[in-house]
């Protein structure tokens, strides 16, 4: 991929604000001032204020925002600020995610493809009837995340140990290209992104992102994060990996159906093979060598996996809504 097409060659600008919350987040940056307290609780915890609020803290963490100090990311205040948005956010998950407390009983409803389109899934959609403009929108909602594909997980490394720990950095290993460069999937999803003309600088699209994507990116932060939530990142994991190689293989079927580029077909494709083998060794090592290690996380773990379901159920619900009435699920214009 030539140097100038690189996705993260600077930090993104500032978004625009979408409420009180994500107001003083993105004022308090900008202008180098600590935030004021603000009643977080009396926010939607899946809403566009909060879940913004959210993100811009949590991307601090990550590649940071343009002509924002770098130090702001361990500040004090603001990350009292994110401890009391994150406080309803895993409330409303723990709410929603209906677990029985079982690594398997949250599993059994992923191994299982059904059989046709139950009417709910965005890439069954996609394959049967998306159109090249639908194709592009989801692309680049994906992007919020694609683009740090697997930056998250990653931080759970430091808190496995054993055979967990070595399942957890081989699977990784694959993500990030397997030692090249050219190979590391956020450089394939640019790719894809170039093949569909979208532009490809890291968060461009974060304005045009509804709060069901942000709180789908914001999730996996949130458990990433936190040492204590270590079980439920390997879930998270878990669910992607199970759920990917099937979806995947609809999504490069959709690319290639409406005639997108090969870089397009790429990048799904390698999803394919890759996740199917990398979902036996998350199953068998990462999630097996955890429990192993310390069987007190399985609630944790199928929480994670429940947790994800429940999000990516909710962003499917947008999406198709809007499609099907052939109304953007973006908040603005694309281009």
């Amino acid at each position: 991929m030539p140097a100038h097409r690189e996705p993260r060659r600077r930090s993104p600008p500032l978004p625009a604000p979408r409420g009180p919350l994500s107001g003083e987040v993105i004022t308090a940056l900008r202008t180098g001032e600590g935030p004021r307290a603000h009643a977080a609780g009396d926010a939607d915890p899946f809403g566009d204020d909060l879940q913004l609020a959210l993100y811009v803290l949590y991307e601090l963490h990550y590649q940071g925002f343009e002509d924002v100090d770098e130090e702001h990311e361990w500040d004090p205040a603001l990350l009292g600020l994110r401890r009391s948005l994150e406080r309803p956010f895993l409330a409303a998950l723990r709410t929603g995610a209906r677990t029985d407390g079982t690594v398997a009983g949250a599993l059994a409803g992923l191994l299982v493809e059904p059989v046709g389109d139950d009417g709910h899934s965005v890439s069954h959609f996609l394959q049967g009837d998306g159109e090249l403009w639908q194709l592009r929108e989801y692309a680049a909602l994906r992007s919020l995340y694609h683009l740090k594909e697997a930056d998250p997980h990653a931080w759970v490394i430091p808190r496995l140990y054993g055979r967990a720990k070595a399942a957890m950095v081989a699977v990784e290993f694959d993500e990030f290209g397997a030692g090249r460069e050219a190979d590391i999937h956020a450089r394939l999803y640019a790719d894809l992104m170039s093949d569909l003309s979208l532009e490809t600088a890291y968060g461009h699209y974060l304005d045009a992102a509804p709060a069901d994507v942000l709180a789908t990116v914001n999730l996996m932060s949130l458990f990433g994060l936190h040492r204590s939530l270590r079980g439920a990142l390997v879930g998270h994991f878990a669910a992607v990996e199970v759920t990917s190689s099937p979806g995947s293989r609809r999504l490069a079927a959709a690319l290639k159906r409406v005639g997108a580029g090969p870089a397009a077909q790429r990048f799904y494709d390698e999803h394919v093979e890759a996740d199917a083998v990398h979902e036996q060794v998350v199953r068998r090592d990462v999630i097996g060598g955890l429990l192993a290690d310390e069987p007190h996380l399985e609630p944790d773990i199928a929480f994670g996996i429940e947790a994800t379901g429940f999000l990516e159920d909710r962003l499917a619900a947008r999406l198709l809504a809007a499609w099907r009435s052939n109304s953007t699920a973006l908040r603005g214009p694309l281009d």
